[in-house]
């Protein structure tokens, strides 16, 4: 046996499919149109995606003709040209984001369009690059995007998030494989996590979201007035908002159809109340922000808000993500997924949110779902602060879950263990 071998078996690497990867590349597509966004018959999609996802892309666009979009646009983005920009642009453009581009976003949603993200851009591109000049762009950007993102976060439009596997995500993912085969690692992780390796994938998304529905109804039907949140180096209790509602796996938006915002997807999640969350937390895995490794946060709440922060590596980032605006020092989301999830299981650190998200129980710093709320229809921006729906620019996921975490409801002064040692311990 070679050492490759012996790298490759220590670092996880999952096991191909008897598939091929363009019959694999294919199933992504259609469980991304037909799960993921449900697309309906004359319905506009958005694409945005990085260049090296071009052979994905043709493949979701295929499917979504096929399934009756009017038409298909995508925006594609290159890492080279983000960095270019940050190595010779001058200090006073990092403040300019392209609004006239948002704007259209924005109206294309109000004219119903669906909303595609494909995810794979290197996660440490900016590594090295003035904090201060990514903390400005992305202000600058989340200013911009935000009447599009309020769209999306109101669950007004169908939308999906999918990933991509390119060469410089996969060589930070395996960083001790060949290019050639680190590549394959990755995208043979990404179709797993996403169910598209399996006799068919479009019933077993169904199973999998029935399974995700009846736990997210558990929490719906007892209704806990806050978790707690305990282990080593976290004592946290997470009030949550009033009217709030678990969601988790394939969704109604407000437009009518039903969509799984997030191919892979392990959690349910809802929203906490902005001031009622109190103690310690310590992140259980680390967070890769605009190519930043921030690790081994830990933070203290009071009232809502993290009064004191610190990180082992990428504390000066952190701290600028918490002085974004007064709603980022505080959370929006918090989201259960047990330890045993298929991600988490794989042993994979993926580096992108919307893997490692899906391998532990998480909070948002940030913006919250208003999905995420019952009877709020007339409800001002002020009138939801006053139930606890936090507003910011950012929305940005930690993980705080692991073997090591016990999870409780509480409820008119009682406490139903709901996880321990990572573990759902409820039917």
């Amino acid at each position: 046996m070679t050492d490759r071998f012996f790298i490759a078996k220590e670092q996880d690497v999952p096991v191909p499919s008897p598939f091929s990867h363009e019959q694999l590349l294919d199933r992504l597509g259609e469980v991304a149109v037909r799960v993921g966004l449900n697309i309906k018959p004359g319905q506009q999609l958005l694409i945005t995606a990085p260049l090296d996802a071009v052979p994905l892309v043709r493949r979701v666009t295929e499917h979504a003709y096929k399934a009756g979009a009017s038409l298909v646009t995508t925006l594609y983005a290159d890492d080279e040209t983000t960095l270019a920009r940050y190595v010779h642009a001058s200090d006073d453009a990092f403040d300019t984001a392209p609004t006239w581009l948002a704007n259209g976003i924005a109206q294309a949603f109000r004219d119903g369009a669906a909303r595609m993200a494909i995810t794979g851009a290197n996660p440490t591109l900016l590594a090295g690059q003035d904090p201060e000049r990514i903390s400005r762009a992305n202000r600058a950007n989340s200013a911009a995007n935000r009447p599009a993102m309020e769209i999306i976060t109101q669950f007004a439009v169908n939308w999906n998030i999918i990933a991509c596997a390119t060469p410089a995500w996969a060589a930070q993912v395996f960083p001790d494989l060949p290019a050639d085969e680190a590549l394959t690692a990755l995208w043979n992780g990404i179709f797993k996590a996403s169910r598209v390796d399996v006799p068919d994938p479009v019933a077993d998304w169904k199973a999998h979201n029935e399974r995700l529905h009846a736990r997210a109804k558990y929490m719906n039907d007892t209704h806990f007035e806050a978790l707690h949140f305990s282990g080593p180096g976290t004592d946290l209790t997470v009030g949550l908002a009033d009217g709030h509602a678990w969601a988790g796996g394939s969704e109604e938006t407000l437009n009518g159809v039903v969509c799984n915002p997030n191919i892979p997807t392990e959690e349910i999640f809802t929203t906490p109340h902005r001031s009622r969350v109190n103690g310690t937390v310590c992140s259980t895995k680390p967070l890769f922000h605009q190519g930043t490794l921030i690790d081994d946060i830990s933070v203290r709440f009071e009232d809502g808000r993290i009064v004191e922060a610190h990180a082992s590596k990428g504390e000066n980032v952190l701290h600028r993500i918490l002085d974004t605006d007064e709603g980022a020092r505080r959370i929006g989301e918090v989201a259960l997924v047990p330890h045993s999830s298929p991600i988490s299981s794989s042993g994979i650190l993926y580096k992108n949110t919307l893997f490692d998200e899906n391998a532990s129980s998480h909070i948002a710093l940030g913006q919250a779902y208003t999905k995420c709320m019952v009877d709020i229809e007339g409800l001002t921006p002020e009138q939801l602060l006053e139930r606890g729906v936090n507003d910011s620019l950012i929305h940005i996921d930690w993980m705080i879950g692991s073997d090591r975490i016990d999870l409780d409801g509480l409820k008119d002064g009682t406490r139903t263990p709901l996880m321990r040692a990572g573990e759902w311990v409820i039917s």
